[in-house]
């Protein structure tokens, strides 16, 4: 009988580093895929703008309370242990949303997205960093940051075209694309299980991490990068709960699929301007950032003024990379205050506050309207 030797670590790290992006991806998919259906469940349970946004505040509460009270643990209890979980809860509420046709299922189901993104947010970040060092000790330090942040963006990018499509041109538009996204979530579940640990648990024990620490004189640092995350999220949060609403009713588009553009747009955006720009310092992606996300914000507003698609697109093209090169700069800055023993833990409080920047605005606009 002949024994085939395991796979060299560096192999299985390198793999699970691919296999979590795979997850981060499809959950945050996951996360936006309601954004373009917003119209039939208005359809179906004859609800206004105002309940569509509690029923995206309410995910954006359940990340915030799942990164607060949870969000530090795999410091101390493994990764994988927070990311498994995060699965196996974005399942469940999957499951909900496409057996359970009523509002309430509404409501439970963008609770339990919010709780599930809220472990995978930040211990994703932080077990895609530890893998990628552990089977490439000697590459650049900025790379699995990219690809965390790109997953991330990519991802909440993919949710809305995926579910647009599918409400368009699927049958039971409210069901096939949770259907489509909780098989692919179960696939990647079981890929994630094969994945190496990176906490050394038992040192972990003995030396508990503490939840929130940063290097010394990285108070501002922190600060400045928590507010950006903030700043980039905000415009986030509004295409996802009201902008198909807003391209519907401005613009008169009736395809699904088309109204799922605008948002598809900036988290596409968001994600191709990191790719595009991965090895400009992070200075000058500041400088980039800060300088794009306001003529989008601007043009946005004249696109709404003056109904027109094509100007629409063009504005949340900018907005998105603006928000993407901001929040890219955010998180490396991040990265780099925390106390190594304490990363997740950080960017925990990070993602609360940039959460925080996602919902606040778009119930106060969801008002206005």
């Amino acid at each position: 009988m002949t024994i085939t030797a395991p796979p060299p670590t560096s192999t299985r790290h390198l793999t699970g580093f691919w296999f979590v992006a795979a997850a981060f991806v499809a959950l945050m998919a996951f996360g936006t895929a309601p954004t373009p259906l917003w119209p039939l469940y208005q359809a179906r349970d004859h609800f206004g703008p105002t309940t569509v946004t509690i029923a995206f505040a309410v995910m954006v509460l359940g990340a915030g309370i799942s990164l607060r009270i949870f969000g530090h643990l795999s410091d101390r209890l493994g990764r994988r242990r927070i990311i498994v979980p995060a699965l196996l809860i974005g399942i469940l509420a999957d499951a909900i949303l496409a057996i359970w046709p009523q509002l309430p299922a509404l409501l439970l189901g963008r609770v339990l997205t919010g709780v599930a993104i809220g472990l995978m947010a930040c211990t994703a970040t932080t077990y895609l960093t530890d893998l990628y060092r552990e089977a490439r000790p000697d590459a650049s330090s900025t790379f699995p940051a990219l690809v965390a942040t790109a997953s991330n963006l990519g991802g909440l990018a993919l949710g809305p075209l995926i579910a647009g499509a599918l409400g368009q041109w699927a049958p039971s538009p409210l069901r096939t694309p949770y259907v489509v996204l909780g098989v692919l979530m179960i696939g990647l579940l079981a890929l994630v299980l094969s994945s190496p640990e990176t906490v050394d648990t038992e040192l972990a024990e003995q030396d508990p991490p503490v939840r929130f620490a940063l290097r010394d004189g990285q108070q501002r640092a922190f600060a400045m990068a928590a507010l950006t995350g903030a700043t980039a999220f905000a415009v986030m949060g509004l295409f996802s709960s009201l902008g198909v609403i807003v391209v519907r009713r401005e613009l008169g588009v009736t395809s699904y699929f088309v109204a799922a553009l605008a948002p598809f747009v900036v988290f596409a955006a968001s994600a191709v301007a990191q790719l595009a720009l991965a090895r400009v310092p992070r200075d000058r992606i500041l400088r980039l950032g800060s300088t794009l996300f306001p003529i989008g914000l601007i043009l946005t507003g004249v696109a709404l003024a003056f109904p027109a698609l094509w100007l629409l697109l063009i504005a949340a093209t900018l907005a998105g990379a603006g928000a993407g090169l901001l929040f890219k700069s955010a998180v490396a800055e991040v990265v780099i205050a925390a106390e190594p023993t304490s990363r997740a833990g950080v960017l925990a409080t990070f993602f609360v506050i940039a959460y925080l920047g996602m919902g606040l605005p778009s119930i106060v606009v969801s008002l206005l309207i």
